[in-house]
């Protein structure tokens, strides 16, 4: 069917909340927009005469067009190489969603979208709807043909695999740069307990290349082997600049609301590196330098303002 100007406008209303909704169910800000292209398309074909809340009806669409796509995204995943992290974005980007609420700011890390990957497809849909967007039980029975009961049980289910005590700790662009300051001193400073002071006794590093940038196999956990993991990784080499184009500038920028250093070779975003920071300091690294999941944020640094060069770079 042909789409009229109405129809585009009450679609294009709500694209940005099918974004945001489609990147936390996937942790991929590209097959986010595809799901939300392939619903404009069913929209389109679509008898809208018969529609009464198209709001209700695209959420509906999108989320199933979101589970088929997790359920072939795990299947990839089993042969990912290396670790996989979601792709990040910065701060202001319509695919973070609202942010008003601690748990909405929660549901859009890095952290918690590296999780999630332990819920079921079901899980998924239903933790972000309730967590980050507020629908009812009621709502997300009707999306998922599902009981509001069974809803109910999911969410409870999908609560108690993320379950955690720390609460990160919310940072502007002033309290990022920082941060990440403290944080790129210690690395470059030779010594292991300038960072160790900065970490969580737990804390985690992980990183992801995609198979086409070196990463290790699996996180690295705990202080001492993180500080020193990130010690040699830090240290000044012209072979590292190399694989990944050249030597970086380095910045810090908040990226799905926490800070983050920033590598950019020309005008390339080469590396996100975000901090999980939470008040009793950083419980983990997240390194993406995956090109394929660098894309994005490379459009939007080559169009968007960002902040000065940190001082006394790698």
């Amino acid at each position: 069917m042909l789409v009229g100007a109405h129809e585009v406008e009450v679609f294009e209303g709500a694209r940005a909340r099918l974004e945001a909704i489609a990147y936390r169910l996937l942790g991929s800000a590209n097959d986010a927009e595809d799901a939300v292209q392939d619903t404009f398309l069913r929209w389109q074909a679509a008898d809208r005469a018969l529609i009464e809340t198209p709001e209700a009806w695209l959420t509906k669409v999108l989320t199933n067009l979101c589970l088929t796509r997790l359920t072939s995204a795990r299947a990839k995943r089993e042969t990912y190489v290396g670790q996989w992290l979601p792709e990040p974005v910065f701060a202001g980007d319509r695919m973070l969603g609202p942010s008003d609420t601690a748990e909405q700011r929660e549901s859009v890390s890095i952290a918690l979208l590296t999780l999630m990957e332990r819920l079921s497809a079901k899980e998924r849909v239903v933790y972000v709807l309730r967590e980050a967007f507020g629908y009812s039980h009621g709502e997300i029975a009707e999306v998922l043909d599902l009981t509001e009961a069974n809803c109910q049980q999911i969410y409870r289910r999908a609560k108690q695999h993320l379950a955690t005590d720390r609460r990160r700790v919310a940072v502007d662009a002033g309290a990022a740069r920082k941060i990440v300051e403290e944080f790129l001193a210690a690395a470059l400073s030779g010594r292991t307990d300038s960072l160790v002071k900065l970490l969580t006794d737990d804390a985690t590093s992980v990183g992801d290349g995609g198979g086409v940038l070196f990463s290790l196999p699996r996180p690295i956990t705990g202080a001492v082997r993180v500080a020193r993991f990130l010690r040699g990784l830090f240290e000044p080499s012209a072979a590292k600049w190399e694989l990944i184009g050249g030597k970086p500038v380095l910045f810090a920028e908040v990226v799905n609301g926490v800070p983050a250093l920033v590598l950019v070779v020309g005008e390339r975003v080469a590396g996100v590196v975000s901090l999980d920071v939470t008040a009793d300091g950083i419980a983990a690294v997240h390194a993406q330098v995956n090109p394929a999941k660098l894309a994005r944020v490379t459009r939007q640094w080559a169009t968007a303002g960002h902040g000065e060069p940190l001082t006394g770079a790698w």
